[in-house]
C-alpha cells in the first residue's frame, strides 16, 4: 500500500467526514483516477516525435500510454482524420496514488519560480486539471536524452460533488495550492 493511500484512509477521510458532516465513509470524496495527456502536434510532420512522447510518458507514469488519433481532418494544420497526434494514460489504484505522491512531493516543487498551483482549475464537479509546461520536472526524465520539451495535462478525477469538497480533498492529500 502506498504512503498516500494510507494517509487517505487514516487521516484524510476522517477529516473530511468531520468537516462536511458525512454519515458514512462511502460519502467521503476520493480520487478515482488520474488522466495524463500529452499532445504531440508535430507528430504530423515526424512520427518519431510521437514515439519519444510515448517513451517519456511511460517513464513518468510507469504504464504504457494509448496513442490518440485526430477525430476530424483540418487542412490548415495538414491533419487527416485518424492520424496519431497525442498520447494519454489513465492511472487508477496504487499507480494513481504513487503518481500523485510523486507529483506533489517531488515534481511540482522542481518547477522554476513555483508559488503553488491555481485553486481555480476545478470544473464545477470537484475534478482538477493541471497543465505542466515541460516534462523535465519529473525525476525519471534524463535532461540529456530529451529531444524536445513537451508539456502535458494532468486531470485528477474525484468523487466529490462540489469544488469545495474536491479542493479540500486535494489540499489534505498535499496539493500545494497558491495562497
Amino acid at each position: 500500500m502506498s504512503r498516500l493511500s494510507e494517509k487517505y484512509q487514516n487521516e484524510v477521510r476522517p477529516s473530511l467526514m468531520d468537516k462536511f458532516d458525512y454519515t458514512s465513509i462511502m460519502e467521503a470524496p476520493k480520487v478515482e483516477k488520474i488522466v495524463v495527456n500529452m499532445g504531440v502536434g508535430d507528430a504530423v510532420a515526424n512520427t518519431k516525435n510521437l514515439d519519444d512522447a510515448v517513451e517519456d510518458l511511460t517513464k513518468i507514469t510507469g504504464q504504457k500510454p494509448v496513442v490518440t488519433k485526430a477525430k476530424k481532418s483540418i487542412a490548415a494544420f495538414r491533419l487527416r482524420d485518424g492520424m496519431p497526434i497525442g498520447t494519454k494514460v489513465t492511472l487508477r489504484g496504487q499507480r494513481m496514488y504513487e503518481f500523485l505522491d510523486k507529483l506533489v512531493t517531488i515534481s511540482l516543487p522542481r518547477v522554476r519560480d513555483f508559488r503553488g498551483v491555481s485553486q481555480n482549475s476545478f470544473d464545477g464537479r470537484g475534478n482538477y486539471t493541471l497543465g505542466i509546461k515541460e516534462q523535465l520536472i519529473f525525476p525519471e526524465i534524463d535532461f540529456d536524452e530529451v529531444n524536445k520539451v513537451r508539456g502535458m495535462d494532468i486531470v485528477i478525477v474525484t468523487s466529490a460533488n462540489t469544488d469545495e469538497e474536491g479542493r479540500e480533498l486535494l489540499r489534505e492529500l498535499g496539493m500545494p495550492f497558491r495562497k
